[in-house]
């Protein structure tokens, strides 16, 4: 098995890394060709506005887009996520999305780079399904999006506590597409790479 990490821009290394950690062997893809045999891929964190704007340039897009729609397992995290979904709020006009995750993004939600943080949440389901001991998860939110509204066929795996006690998804998964509005890859906790894994696997 081999997992693709775009690699225009972005926690390349960080996942590729992470990967490494857990014995499976990664691609960076920078054009159409390093999409071959892949069972899944990871869109990183980065600037969503730049990394559309290089996959455009890259000649990645379509080829991309044909891949998902073709069952092509995804991992978006933080700006990868604002790649997936189907409508994202305070983006430029022209940036594009693949609108393969029944979701409501928007850009920079928690904040700016001066706003960013560490916190812990709860992953009950995540470790269920892995059949591991649960534990609070790290999370690392730089410039992160806010994951406004999911659709119904979107299974959220955990929540951040929010004002008022409402709750906002920030890990999410939709059939072959897994999705967090945080970067799992700068902590030492693999259970979400872990578990792309397994959804690639399948």
């Amino acid at each position: 098995m081999t997992i693709g990490v775009l690699a225009l821009q972005g926690d390349v290394r960080e996942h590729r890394g992470a990967f490494d950690d857990l014995g499976v062997s990664t691609r960076a893809v920078r054009v159409p060709d390093d999409l071959v045999d892949l069972a899944g891929i990871v869109l990183p964190g980065g600037e969503s506005t730049t990394l559309s704007m290089l996959l455009e340039s890259s000649g990645l897009f379509d080829p991309l887009a044909d891949a998902l729609r073709a069952g092509l397992a995804v991992f978006g995290t933080c700006a990868g996520l604002v790649l997936l979904a189907r409508e994202v709020h305070g983006g430029r006009e022209d940036q594009r999305s693949f609108a393969v995750l029944d979701c409501v993004v928007r850009r920079n939600g928690y904040g700016r780079q001066s706003e960013s943080f560490e916190t812990w949440l709860a992953a009950p389901k995540i470790s269920a399904e892995l059949g591991v001991d649960d534990a609070p998860m790290a999370a690392v939110f730089i410039r992160a999006p806010v994951i406004e509204s999911v659709g119904p066929a979107v299974e959220v795996l955990a929540s951040l506590p929010g004002p008022d006690a409402v709750a906002a998804p920030v890990v999410c998964r939709q059939g072959n597409l897994l999705a967090t509005a945080f970067h799992p890859e700068l902590t030492g906790d693999r259970r979400l790479h872990e578990l792309f894994v397994s959804m690639a696997a399948a």
